[in-house]
C-alpha cells in the first residue's frame, strides 16, 4: 500500500510515517515510479508506535521495544518483561520531573510573594 493508505488506516501523518521509516521503525519497497509500498503488516506496527506514543513513550524507547513491535498487537498481546521495564523506567523519569517542577513552582511562589510584600512595604513608605 502506499503512503497515504496507510496514513489513512492508521491515522498517522505521512510525515510520521517518513519519520518512523527514518529511524527504522517501518520499511517500504520502492517502486518503479519511485514510490514507496508498504506492507499490510505495517498498519499494526503503526498502530502500535502511535499507543506507545499516547501512553507517554519517546520515539527512542519505543525503540527499545524489539520484536514485539513487529510481531504482536501490543493491546492485545502479553506483555514482555522488557517493556514493563521501559515503562517503569519512563515513569520514573516523569515523577522525577514533576518533582522537580513542583520545587520549581515553590520557589517562584515564595518569591513572587517575596517581591510583592517588598513592593507593598515600599508603597506604603511613599504615602
Amino acid at each position: 500500500m502506499r503512503i497515504g493508505e496507510l496514513s489513512q488506516r492508521t491515522g498517522a501523518s505521512p510525515r510520521s510515517l517518513r519519520y518512523y521509516e527514518s529511524l527504522g521503525i517501518i520499511s517500504s519497497e520502492r517502486r518503479e515510479n519511485g514510490y514507496r509500498d508498504y506492507s499490510a503488516d505495517t498498519v499494526r506496527v503503526v498502530h502500535n508506535v502511535r499507543s506507545l506514543l499516547a501512553a507517554g513513550l519517546a520515539m527512542s524507547e519505543i525503540q527499545e521495544v524489539g520484536e514485539c513491535l513487529y510481531t504482536e498487537d501490543l493491546s492485545e498481546a502479553d506483555v514482555c518483561d522488557h517493556v514493563l521495564e521501559l515503562y517503569q523506567r519512563r515513569l520514573s523519569s516523569v515523577e522525577a520531573n514533576i518533582a522537580s517542577l513542583t520545587d520549581t513552582r515553590e520557589r517562584l511562589t515564595a518569591e513572587l510573594d517575596s517581591l510583592r510584600e517588598r513592593q507593598h512595604g515600599a508603597a506604603e513608605g511613599d504615602g
